[in-house]
Formats: C-alpha cells, structure tokens, sequence
C-alpha cells in the first residue's frame, strides 16, 4: 500500500532536539542567530556596537549605553526557566499532532501546572499571531461554525449564550488539496463582522466559496470574488463536493480538541484553534517547526500572565 508522504515523512526526534539543543550554551547561541541574524543591533537606537556584560547576561550598546538581555522584548521576557525547557516545550507541542493538554506538558517538562499553562498559552499566541499576519489567496472554502453547546434552561440553537461563533476557511491548491486554513472568533456572523475578518485574513482577488449565509457577501469588501452555493441544510448539507475540505478539518479540529482538552475557556478558544492552524499550515516542514516557530517567537512582543487571563483574542 502507498504511504502518504506527509504522515510518514521522518519529521524531528527528540534525539535530534537533545543533540542540536540540549545545553543552555547551544540554545542561547541559537536564539542569538535567530533574533540577530546580521549581528547584534540595539533595539533602542539601532546600533551594532556593543559590549557584553557577562555577570548578568546583558548586552550593552556602546553608543547609547542601553542593556538588553537575549530575551527581553520577546514572548520569553522575564522567563526563569532554562531555554532549554523552553525548546522542549516548543518541540513537543508544535510536533504534537492532535495537540498536547497544559497537564500532559507539565508532566512532559516537570514544571508546574500554572507553569506549563502559560507557557502553552504563550506558545499559542506566537501561533496565531503569526498566522494572523499572513492571509490566505487563491480559491478559498469558507463556513460558519459555532463551539459549545445549549446550557440547561438556556436559549438553544446559534442565540445560545454558550455559543462561541468562529469562521473557519481553507484555502486550496489547483489541484484541490487544502493548501492552509484559518479559524477566527468572531463577534457574529454579521456584514460587518465579516466584512473586518476579510480586510486581516484574505487576499486581494481571492475566489472564495460559502453556502448561502448572507453575510458571507461581505468578502467583497476585501476584493474577493464570492461564489454562494445554497446548501439547503441538513445532514446531506455536509456532504456537498464543494465544501469537502472545510468540513473535513471542521471535524479533526472540533475531535482534537474535545479528546486533548478537558475544558476550555472559551475567551481562549482563539488561540487553541490557531494551534491546529498553525501545525496544519506547517505540516510538509516538521523538521525545521522549531527554528522558523522561534525566529518569530523572539520578535513576537511580551505576553504577561495578566494579558493571558484577560484577552479574548478576536482576530
């Protein structure tokens, strides 16, 4: 039987981690390299002299005498974790296929579980920021999705309160392979709403294909072409060729989660979701998750656990 090349492609052991990142000296050289590519420049005035302050691990320009460490200013800003748990963590979760509980990586890192829990939730908000800045293009499946379901004695149906709506797109190759997809909250499925979501995340002169939901016209404000395809719903509904994509990574998303997950927030479900984005738009490359996932990490701002808690992430 022919293997598919994407499951069976030799991806990035554990071993491979241990040997090209498993000292605190090889970690802080690679960070290095990756957030200053060209050479050490200050992030106050722009210089590349500097000296180095080695009894407290700090940089300092020598033009304008400002001290900044490796990390500052990036998502592992006043971190006391070793790099090297860090990396682990990284490697573990970008590599994780249906995705990994903040209580399976405490036990996998041996930290505790509001450690672990933030370190996930700032690994996820380099994900969805990152994907966040790069829109999908070319013919494009699109569709309405709700999380959640009724609470007992509550409104049923989409005006339910425990209801989190998000849109989910899939954009494809011209051979009709998923080629990368996204999944946003939003506040509603409203012209408006619809209209901002397409501004961020699709491009210009995009064909993208809907059932007949009205506001999925709002595309158009985005340059798109808008092809309407009335479903008529149903179980049936699901089952339409032109839609056989997005559906398809609607169910392994939702699966995923509710198997990985014992309860989720919903003010955090946009990053969850972009955890799964991120993975599947990345998923030809497993081999090389970890160093593009950290050159945007160190360019990605602060993340305090305060912002954590509080953000409710709409993109």
């Amino acid at each position: 039987m022919c293997k598919n090349k994407v499951q069976f492609q030799a991806g990035y052991s554990v071993i491979q981690l241990f040997k090209h990142y498993g000292t605190e000296s090889q970690c802080s050289e690679a960070l290095f390299k990756w957030r200053w590519p060209s050479g050490f420049r200050c992030p106050h005035c722009g210089s590349g002299r500097h000296s180095v302050v080695k009894t407290r691990k700090l940089y300092q320009c020598t033009d304008c005498h400002h001290q900044t460490s490796l990390i500052s200013g990036t998502i592992f800003e006043q971190t006391k974790l070793p790099l090297t748990t860090w990396f682990l963590a990284i490697h573990l979760i970008t590599q994780a296929k249906t995705g990994l509980s903040a209580l399976a990586l405490k036990r996998q890192i041996g930290v505790s579980y509001n450690t672990a829990w933030s370190m996930k939730h700032k690994i996820m908000q380099v994900m969805k920021e990152r994907d966040d800045s790069r829109p999908l293009c070319g013919v494009i499946q699109l569709d309405d999705v709700y999380w959640g379901g009724e609470r007992r004695g509550g409104k049923r149906g989409r005006g339910s309160a425990n209801k989190v709506p998000f849109v989910a797109a899939v954009s494809l190759t011209k051979e009709g392979h998923p080629m990368a997809m996204s999944m946003t909250v939003v506040k509603g499925f409203r012209l408006t709403e619809i209209a901002r979501w397409a501004k961020q995340h699709l491009q210009e002169k995009s064909t993208v294909i809907s059932d007949g939901l009205p506001c999925f016209s709002a595309v158009k404000e985005a340059g798109c072409d808008h092809i309407s395809i009335v479903t008529g719903g149903g179980p049936h509904s699901v089952t339409r060729e032109e839609f056989t994509w997005i559906n398809t990574l609607i169910g392994n998303v939702k699966n995923a989660i509710t198997g990985t997950y014992h309860a989720i927030n919903h003010k955090h479900l946009p990053r969850y979701l972009a955890e799964f984005c991120y993975r599947h738009n990345r998923r030809f490359q497993l081999d090389n998750m970890l160093p593009r996932f950290a050159y945007v990490a160190v360019r990605t701002p602060p993340m305090p656990g305060r912002l954590l808690k509080l953000a409710e992430a709409y993109g």
